[in-house]
């Protein structure tokens, strides 16, 4: 185990958006705004081709719920569900342990 290394939780949402998408780019923005502003996001990954993929990172299962009930979240949700998604899969992990390699 990492010296001081703390569990954390990762939130892995996939994707296939719908032909059209009309504001889901300005929703998109808005939302990882929002969500760096919320009480125990650690950070974010996300890349879109055919499937998206965003992974969000997040102190507590607690701050999970938080951030699925902020109303601004909840609004982009149902307009995703409505508009934008063919589908979608999210699955909600623990992490207990990280690496990582970088040769710049």
């Amino acid at each position: 185990m990492q010296p001081d290394f703390k569990p954390f939780y990762a939130v892995i949402f996939t994707s296939k958006k719908r032909e059209d998408d009309y504001g889901y780019a300005e929703t998109a923005s808005l939302m990882e705004t929002l969500a760096k502003r919320q009480p125990g996001f650690l950070s974010m990954d996300s890349a879109r081709n055919e499937i998206g993929i965003t992974v969000s990172y997040w102190e507590s299962l607690d701050a999970i719920k938080k951030w699925k009930k902020q109303t601004d979240h909840l609004i982009a949700q149902q307009k995703g569900k409505k508009n934008w998604y063919a589908w979608f899969d999210v699955k909600i992990c623990k992490v207990e342990r990280t690496y990582s390699y970088n040769k710049l």
